[in-house]
C-alpha cells in the first residue's frame, strides 16, 4: 500500500523543511508532492536539491489548485494532502495503513489532531468523529484535513477533487459533497498530524469570512433556522463520544530550533478548547500558503 502526501506551498520555506522530515520519517512506502507557487522566499535555493520529494514549481491558481495538480500527479493506492504549517506525528501513516486493510470497504478514514503554538506547546486536542454536513456548512469541519485519508478511488472513479474556485473554504465544500455522495468513512482514534496556530493561518482573513458567509447562506433552510437544535445536538453527541475529554498527553515534533530531530512535548492538562491567534499584521495582505 503506496501513500501520495501532497503538500501546497508557497512562501513557507522554514514550515517546509518541518512538514517534510515529518513526512519522510513515517517508516511507509510513499511519495511526498510538494506543489509550490514559485515561492520567492528562498524555498527555489533549496526544494530543487531535496531528494525526498517530487517538488513540481507551478503558478496556480491557489491551494486548492495547487492540491488537485498534486492528486492528479500522485500514484499512491491512499492519498491526503498536509500543509506546510502542519506535520504527521510519529507512527501516524502506520496507523492509517492498519486502519485502511482492517476496513476495506471505508474510503476514507478521518483520524484526530493536536493544534499546537508556534512554540511547539499544545494548544488544544481535535478528537474527530463523521462529519455531519450541518455542522459543516454552518460552523465548521470537525475534522482537520491534515488528518484525513482517502482511496485514490475518490479521485479516479468519483472525480472528488476540490473546487479550485474556493480560496480558503475548500475542504468545507469537499467535506459536503463526500457526504452527499454518500463516501464511507471511518474514524482512527489516533492523533496523526500537529497542525500549527501561527496568527498566519488562511482561515482568519477576510476572503475566508467571506466564503464562510456564502457558504452558509447556501445551506438548506432547514439547516438554518434549526441551527441552535442542530448545534446543540451536536455538542452532545461529541460530549457522548469522548471529543472533550483527554488524559495527559506527550507528543514529539519538529522545530525550527530542533529542524532534523523530533522534539518531545508534555501536555498534561490537554484542552480541547482552540485558542485562536489574532492575525498578525503582516499577514494580512499577501497570500501566505502555510495553512488550510
Amino acid at each position: 500500500m503506496q501513500f501520495s502526501i501532497i503538500t501546497p506551498s508557497f512562501r513557507a520555506s522554514a514550515w517546509l523543511k518541518l512538514c517534510i522530515e515529518s513526512v519522510a520519517d513515517q517508516g511507509v512506502d510513499l511519495e511526498h508532492i510538494i506543489q509550490d507557487a514559485v515561492s520567492d522566499d528562498g524555498t527555489m535555493d533549496w526544494l530543487p536539491q531535496e531528494k525526498r520529494v517530487k517538488a513540481y514549481f507551478e503558478k496556480d491558481r491557489g491551494m486548492y489548485d495547487a492540491v488537485n495538480r498534486g492528486l492528479r500527479k500522485a500514484k499512491g493506492d491512499i492519498l491526503a494532502y498536509i500543509n506546510c504549517d502542519e506535520q504527521y506525528l510519529p507512527g501516524a501513516l502506520k496507523a492509517v495503513e492498519k486502519c485502511f486493510a482492517e476496513n476495506p470497504n471505508a474510503e476514507m478514514v478521518l483520524a484526530d489532531s493536536l493544534v499546537i503554538n508556534e512554540d511547539g506547546s499544545l494548544n488544544c486536542f481535535r478528537k474527530v468523529h463523521i462529519p455531519w454536513e450541518s455542522h459543516t456548512r454552518l460552523d465548521s469541519l470537525c475534522a482537520l484535513t491534515c488528518s484525513i485519508f482517502f482511496r485514490r478511488s475518490l479521485i479516479d472513479d468519483r472525480k472528488l477533487f476540490f473546487s479550485d474556485r474556493l480560496r480558503d473554504l475548500g475542504d468545507g465544500d469537499w467535506m459536503v459533497r463526500a457526504l452527499r455522495a454518500g463516501v464511507r468513512m471511518k474514524v482512527l482514534r489516533y492523533y496523526t498530524a500537529a497542525f500549527t496556530e501561527t496568527g498566519a493561518n488562511m482561515n482568519l482573513k477576510p476572503n475566508a469570512i467571506r466564503e464562510k458567509a456564502e457558504f452558509r447562506a447556501a445551506a438548506p433552510l432547514w439547516m438554518r433556522l434549526g441551527k441552535p437544535l442542530l448545534s446543540r445536538a451536536y455538542h452532545v453527541k461529541r460530549l457522548f463520544e469522548g471529543g472533550y475529554f483527554e488524559k495527559p498527553l506527550t507528543y514529539e515534533i519538529y522545530t525550527k530550533q530542533s529542524p532534523a530531530k523530533r522534539v518531545r512535548f508534555e501536555a498534561p492538562k490537554p484542552s480541547p478548547f482552540w485558542k485562536r491567534v489574532p492575525l498578525k499584521a503582516e499577514h494580512t495582505g499577501a497570500e501566505v500558503r502555510a495553512a488550510g
